[in-house]
């Protein structure tokens, strides 16, 4: 349920109501707009009349939520929010690549790799430490030494950096992290949701290899309803019965989950397709559909790479494909700072 107050409520009467909806054992999440004040009523709302709530003279109006998401709703939420990281914002208008390999092998590589997706615009450096594959022979990345190399990085560029993670209990190598990645095998590992919730980390979540967009948007719910709502959704393609690429890319996911919450949307062409040749189309395709960024993988051997070299882009490649995308932003109207 949410309930619209007046801009000019009563501050005293604001704390009354609040505390008789506290006292019933409902949380309150609120959310203050440039011309809304909103509150977002969690809990069995069906013990509420909405007469009773617009009886009181601070309240404009009353909504039931159908959707079982409630702080990710955009009715709770009409304007887009803007996620700040370390000075790079995304969201609202903004936009930001993040750039870097699948995974971090060597200092060389990583510090190389940042120099140059720095160079050539984006805005935040990945790269993975720990790697989830299908097989278990397959290289699972150096882990806590790759986190440190990732850092040697940062360090050496001052780009935030994003990394994903595999389990609750490693949150407290991620300290000097700024953006925990959670991937698309882990979409629903709740566990790792509700930890993460409890932290003050950006989340960027993959939507799973055949979850649906309210799946997603559910397990933003699990990270925002533990208190942290600095959350990004991230679309990497789907599995489907095509099999002539890695995934299919569901552009049509970004204007429908614009549609159904207020979180910043990326979209990563890389692990769609798996095609390098196919990452600007999409790349491109995503920003002209009202997306809010793209994650990009960039390798500076992709022949050589030990994860997924074919979709990486060279460094001179990806220096082309941004002057691309930093035209296709500006053409959409966004801004890329």
């Amino acid at each position: 349920m949410i309930i619209i107050l007046k801009p000019d409520a009563d501050k005293e009467q604001t704390a009354l109501l609040k505390g008789k909806l506290k006292a019933l054992g409902f949380e309150l999440h609120e959310s203050r707009g440039i011309n809304s004040f909103l509150w977002g009523i969690v809990g069995d709302t069906s013990i509420i009349d909405p007469d009773y709530l617009m009886a009181n003279d601070i309240v404009k109006d009353v909504k039931r939520i159908q959707e079982p998401y409630k702080t990710a709703n955009r009715k709770m939420h009409p304007e887009d929010t803007v996620i700040d990281i370390a000075g790079k914002k995304i969201g609202g208008g903004h936009f930001q690549v993040i750039a870097g390999p699948c995974s971090i092998e060597t200092e060389e590589q990583i510090v190389k790799v940042a120099q140059d997706v720095e160079a050539s615009g984006a805005g935040l450096l990945r790269g993975g430490a720990f790697k989830p594959r299908t097989s278990p022979y397959s290289f699972q990345g150096l882990q806590n030494d790759g986190l440190k190399l990732l850092l040697e990085a940062k360090a050496a560029t001052k780009l935030p950096v994003v990394t994903e993670i595999m389990t609750p209990e490693h949150l407290e190598l991620f300290n000097n992290v700024d953006v925990v990645q959670v991937g698309a095998r882990n979409m629903q590992n709740f566990q790792l949701l509700k930890a993460l919730g409890k932290c003050n980390k950006t989340v960027l979540l993959k939507r799973g290899l055949a979850n649906t967009l309210e799946e997603l948007v559910m397990s933003a719910e699990y990270i925002m309803a533990g208190g942290n709502e600095s959350v990004i959704l991230c679309e990497r393609g789907i599995r489907t019965f095509e099999t002539s690429m890695r995934n299919t890319l569901d552009i049509s996911a970004i204007p429908m989950l614009r549609s159904m919450t207020h979180l910043p949307i990326v979209v990563d062409p890389s692990h769609a397709a798996g095609i390098r040749w196919m990452v600007e189309p999409l790349a491109l395709a995503a920003i002209a559909a009202g997306a809010d960024g793209l994650m990009i993988e960039v390798h500076n051997d992709p022949a050589a790479a030990l994860c997924d070299g074919p979709q990486s882009m060279t460094p001179e490649g990806f220096d082309k494909l941004m002057v691309k995308i930093r035209d296709t932003v500006k053409f959409f109207g966004k801004t890329m700072d």
